[in-house]
């Protein structure tokens, strides 16, 4: 019998998570792991988590039991991959449950900023000119990331009608035979798109991929969408170039500091310490918002019920499979 813990669940998954892991330790809580309940599950051996529970080394020195961690989530960067290393700590994550759910969520942003619903949103009356908006055929956007949500953007953008840049190390022979794509090295797709999506992981690489320097290339009214990590751009060079007038428009459902604004009252009232640098980044979102051609919302691109079921799933699935001695194929140390 192995004691296994999950954190931030809402509720609904709690009958699912008891039925499948039958005569097994389990602690159920709603909170991400945090110091303030780690003692609850000090003895744990395998937990699972979501985005929001930072696991640090500091974190795994209170865990001496703890043998597996698996992410419900794709991105893992909220985790000390390093320190789970040098621990002899396997995590997983979940790598493929929403490329629809996401790539979907991608084109709402696209034509919620090409069609002005904010601007209609906040109109008491419909202003003909101050809501007019442009219809994608024949614009051309630019891909960075070609992988599973990547490749299902490239087959929705194809269906528009429009012409397809894409950015990657590994371009895929399929999407170039089946939807015209073009391979093209960064700066070329910046200066060339009318609209920039990005679909990569967050790492040393990608960091910042996007940032002050390379942002004077984009083309003069493009917009900028982000549905991948928020650290692939760097917030002070999307507000240089909206004040700068380089970018039309912005939608971001991942920025630098989303993880202060979710915690904004505790850090009033002291709960939880953050760094000077993080707080600016936090600001530096709250300044995003003001704009009128900005469009932020909370890390949900991947929120729709099937998706959330597939992460469930494929979560359960894995813990089986390592209580069983096997290797899940979705190992990421």
């Amino acid at each position: 019998m192995a004691k296994i813990a999950f954190f931030e669940l809402e509720g609904w998954e709690k009958e699912i998570i008891e039925k499948n892991l039958q005569g097994h330790e389990l602690i159920l809580l709603n909170e991400k792991l945090s110091d303030t309940i780690i003692d609850k599950v000090k003895d744990a051996e395998i937990i699972s988590v979501f985005i929001y529970s930072r696991i640090t080394s500091d974190i795994l020195e209170k865990l001496p039991s703890l043998k597996a961690i698996v992410t419900r989530s794709t991105g893992y960067d909220h985790i000390d991959i390093e320190a789970c290393r040098k621990k002899g700590i396997h995590v997983y994550n979940i790598p493929d449950y929403g490329s629809n759910t996401v790539a979907e969520f991608t084109f709402l942003l696209i034509l919620a900023l090409y069609r002005r619903f904010r601007e209609i949103l906040s109109s008491e009356w419909i202003d003909a000119i101050r809501t007019r908006g442009y219809e994608l055929q024949g614009k051309t956007i630019g891909v960075i990331g070609t992988g599973r949500i990547g490749s299902r953007v490239v087959k929705l953008a194809h269906a528009f009608g429009m012409k397809i840049l894409a950015y990657d190390l590994y371009p895929r022979k399929e999407l170039i035979e089946k939807y015209n794509v073009k391979y093209v090295d960064l700066e070329t797709l910046l200066r060339e798109s009318d609209i920039i999506t990005l679909h990569l992981p967050l790492t040393k690489e990608t960091y910042h991929l996007i940032n002050r320097q390379n942002i004077k290339l984009v083309k003069k009214g493009a917009i900028l969408v982000n549905t991948a990590r928020g650290a692939l751009v760097e917030t002070e060079a999307i507000i240089e170039a909206l004040d700068k007038g380089i970018l039309g428009g912005v939608a971001l459902d991942v920025f630098e500091g989303e993880h202060v604004l979710k915690e904004e009252i505790d850090i009033v009232y002291g709960k939880k310490q953050y760094s000077i640098e993080e707080l600016k980044k936090g600001l530096e979102a709250h300044i995003l918002m003001k704009y009128p051609n900005v469009i932020i919302t909370p890390h949900i691109a991947y929120n729709t019920w099937e998706a959330v079921h597939r992460i469930l799933d494929q979560t359960i699935e894995t813990i089986k499979q390592i209580l069983k001695g096997q290797q899940p194929k979705n190992k990421v140390v």
